[in-house]
């Protein structure tokens, strides 16, 4: 079992910026590949950003491309989503999950993800 463990979620207004954190708890995560889900309210949850296990390889969803950053720090056993020009369209919450069994992927593929954080909320006002 993998616990992950979300911080960084709050309230921004439109145009600025958060960054995102996501942790196992009790174990590495250095042979997982990682991503980062969001939901909003009546929506489905939305791919936005994955890193395979090495970091070498990343994929955004079209909404996000150019404006967040997916990273991970293995010495840190931590994932990062670097947020930039945040508008009221990227109002969510936002879950962090880990593929434990394809972990050369980064996949926008919700079912590939086995473990899945309890979720971070980001409010963006206009």
């Amino acid at each position: 079992q993998v616990q992950l463990v979300e911080s960084g979620g709050g309230l921004v207004q439109a145009g600025g910026s958060l960054r995102l954190s996501c942790a196992p708890v009790g174990r590495a995560f250095s042979n997982y590949a990682m991503g980062w889900f969001r939901q909003a309210p009546g929506k489905e949850r939305e791919f936005v950003a994955a890193i395979n296990w090495s970091g070498t390889n990343t994929y955004y969803g079209n909404s996000v491309k150019g404006r967040f950053t997916i990273s991970r720090d293995n010495g840190k056993n931590t994932v990062y989503l670097q947020m930039n020009s945040l508008n009221p369209e990227d109002t969510a919450v936002y879950y962090c999950a880990a593929d434990t069994n394809t972990p050369w992927l980064a996949s926008r593929n919700l079912e590939r993800y086995d473990y899945w954080g309890q979720g971070t909320q980001v409010t963006v006002s206009s």
